[in-house]
């Protein structure tokens, strides 16, 4: 039991972002437009200006301050290192030969999409309820590893898209077993626009919030204890005193990208955002 307890820790820990073995991927790979989440526009492909040739950022403390609060919520599950150390076997994309910083930047954001299914069969290996389908997700979650494992060209060719509906298969039915135990009338939101709604005290637990707009909703009080909360759209939205206990499919940068205060009580595989308590 220990040793399971371990390994899935182990799992987990490799598929958080690691910026010290990374080579600043996602702050050259990834286009941004100016907005609420970034003081500049940046194509892809073309570094920010504040990456540092040590791969750092030079703000990196005062970023919610310098107009770039979409950095502080992004978080590559471990992509960056997987294709700066493994992919590309420690060549950085400033001295690789010629069209290898182009490869580098189209692989990063595949191996990101693999690593976040890889994030949710793990965690959907832990629903007890879900046990009826366990050994279907460790089949597909082996198998998303070893796609994680491919060369540049192989990775390049994937189809994502099928391979990323399979899964989504096997979630869907995790999340219904999962959801089946909770009591009381489940409510389905999925895919609803629920931006600025005002949902202070609601009742959400067991609810089906999978893609759901919340964007600055009210979530004051909200029991979402059991959510499904898969690809829900948490920015600005007011989790203060919610219980988020057991909700699960929820990630660390939708929780980041949300408010919230010392009382609201989380899953225990996320932290808890250093701005919900330093007034930033």
């Amino acid at each position: 039991m220990l040793n399971a307890m371990r390994e899935r820790e182990a799992g987990r820990t490799a598929l958080r972002g690691d910026c010290e073995r990374c080579f600043g991927l996602c702050c050259v790979a990834l286009p941004f437009a100016r907005s609420a989440d970034f003081a500049v526009t940046k194509d892809a492909g073309t570094p920010c200006r504040n990456l540092r040739e040590d791969s750092r950022c030079g703000i990196h403390t005062r970023l919610r301050q310098e107009g770039f609060t979409g950095c502080t919520v992004y978080d590559c599950f471990g992509a960056g290192q997987q294709v700066s150390q493994v992919t590309f076997g420690g060549q950085d994309w400033r001295t690789g030969p010629p069209g290898h910083a182009r490869r580098m930047f189209d692989v990063f954001p595949v191996v990101r999409h693999l690593h976040e299914l890889l994030w949710y069969l793990t965690e959907a290996l832990e629903l007890p309820a879900a046990r009826p389908v366990h050994a279907d997700l460790r089949r597909l979650l082996a198998e998303t590893r070893r796609l994680t494992e491919g060369t540049p060209g192989e990775l390049a060719a994937l189809d994502l898209a099928a391979h990323r509906q399979r899964v989504n298969v096997l979630l869907l039915r995790s999340s219904e077993l999962a959801r089946a135990g909770t009591r009381g009338k489940k409510k389905n939101r999925r895919n609803a626009d629920l931006m600025g709604a005002r949902l202070k005290g609601a009742d959400l637990r067991g609810a089906d919030l999978r893609g759901a707009c919340l964007i600055a909703a009210d979530l004051t009080g909200a029991d979402l204890r059991g959510a499904d909360l898969i690809g829900a759209d948490l920015r600005d939205a007011d989790l203060t005193d919610a219980d988020l206990t057991g909700a699960f499919f929820l990630t660390q940068p939708q929780l980041t990208a949300a408010r919230g205060s010392a009382g609201t009580r989380l899953p225990a595989s996320l932290g808890r955002p250093v701005h919900w308590t330093a007034g930033l």
